[in-house]
């Protein structure tokens, strides 16, 4: 059976950038935005996307563009089985599974949220009683169970239509209505009593914040909301052709993360300093401040279901992204069809994920290194194992691609931006 191919070019871009521009924008970079400084954390990520992330990003979708395979048969073909460099492949597989058994988690707090903030269900509240509120959300395990089965249920019929009739259709529309969303309510947001202090606060450098830990969780944020080295970008590059210009595409998807990111911050901190909350509350910064803001001000039911909606598409877009080189590769290695390789992987998920359903109930005593198993699966992957696949990305081209096919191919690691306006040897 021929190997699907992208209907058109901007269908790619907005399926990729769909893969990018999720909860690692939404939900993680603003409440490491207000951990590490406002907007000297903002500068380092933004540095760090341009100097680090594009390459390797244009890299990752490149290799995948070469093989036309999954990422473990991509780089199957190109060494040898057994060769040490396809543990690449293997180790973006696993990274995008982790990545999944939480994040459909919090796919789930988002349709519950969706529900609960447009009709007025916190309505009467004080600033602590929402983080209660949250936490008592999160602790209640069947509550959460069935949020994330929905969720899990809503990817799979999406999935199962495969690229152009499924992915591409459904990022076509939830891109465009993912911008117009954050823009209106960026705006929104910057008209609130009070909110150019959080302007203010968002966009000044305090460089006295910057430090190596700064640095290194800017970097991991930048792998983290682009998805470098979780094996999408890999995928969706299997499925371009041969004449399309990827660091051109890459440059404009990783602009567009970039972008959203940027706005979600708009949206977020000048209403936090308007209502008068802490910008550093941690990962249920999104949950409780924006519930706490959506409730207080004026039309909040619309702007409420406005905004989890908003959350909601981003969160479909980039967990299809994720699913997508789990789901070709048990199909394409099992030799099974697509509809058994997404139940297959989907139900796994789920089951290894239900312990970070239970961290933040019956289970929230188990540590590991002082994390519960939620908070430990979100470290371990965004933190450690996708720094280590991009650094054994840069090993690989620098050290087997690129000294070996620089002449033929011209592959951009000294040169990142040379190609932008060309680049169509990759």
């Amino acid at each position: 059976m021929p190997r699907e191919k992208w209907g058109s070019r901007f269908g790619f871009i907005m399926s990729v950038a769909g893969f990018s521009i999720g909860l690692g924008n939404i939900w993680r970079f603003p409440y490491l935005v207000g951990e590490y400084g406002g907007g000297a954390f903002v500068l380092l990520y933004l540095l760090l996307c341009l100097l680090i992330s594009i390459p390797l990003f244009t890299m990752e979708i490149s290799l995948g563009r070469k093989t036309q395979l999954n990422p473990v048969l991509g780089m199957r073909a190109i060494m040898k089985k057994g060769s040490p460099w396809v543990s690449f492949g293997w180790l973006g597989v696993l990274v995008a599974f982790i990545i999944l058994t939480y994040y459909i988690q919090i796919m789930g707090w988002i349709l519950i949220y969706l529900f609960k903030v447009p009709f007025g269900t916190f309505k009467g509240l004080d600033t602590e009683d929402y983080a209660t509120a949250f936490d008592q959300m999160t602790a209640h395990t069947s509550l959460m169970a069935g949020a994330t089965l929905i969720c899990t249920i809503l990817i799979a019929l999406i999935s199962v239509k495969g690229l152009e009739n499924g992915i591409e259709r459904a990022n076509k529309f939830l891109m465009p209505a993912l911008f117009i969303m954050l823009i209106i309510l960026a705006t929104r947001s910057l008209t609130l009593p009070g909110a150019m202090e959080g302007f203010k606060w968002y966009l000044t450098v305090d460089f006295s914040a910057i430090n190596g830990e700064a640095i290194l969780t800017a970097l991991g944020q930048s792998f983290f909301s682009i998805g470098i080295a979780s094996g999408g970008a890999f995928i969706y590059g299997s499925y371009l052709r041969k004449d399309s210009n990827i660091p051109q595409d890459s440059f404009i998807i990783v602009g567009l993360d970039t972008l959203a990111a940027l706005l979600i911050g708009l949206a977020i901190f000048p209403a936090i300093f308007s209502i008068g909350l802490e910008p550093d509350s941690g990962a249920s910064l999104l949950f409780v401040s924006m519930s706490n803001i959506l409730t207080n001000i004026s039309v909040s039911s619309l702007f409420g279901a406005m905004f989890f909606l908003l959350l909601f598409f981003a969160a479909i877009s980039s967990a299809i992204g994720y699913l997508e080189p789990i789901v070709t590769t048990v199909s394409e290695l099992f030799k099974i069809k697509r509809t058994k390789a997404v139940i297959y992987s989907l139900l796994a998920i789920f089951i290894v994920g239900f312990p970070n359903i239970l961290a933040h109930g019956i289970w929230s005593h188990i540590l590991i290194g002082g994390r519960n198993l939620f908070d430990f699966a979100d470290y371990l992957s965004g933190n450690i194992m996708m720094p280590i696949g991009a650094f054994v990305l840069v090993l690989y081209i620098a050290f087997v691609w690129t000294f070996e096919n620089s002449k033929k191919r011209q592959i951009l690691v000294l040169h990142p931006l040379k190609y932008l306006t060309g680049g169509r040897h990759l």
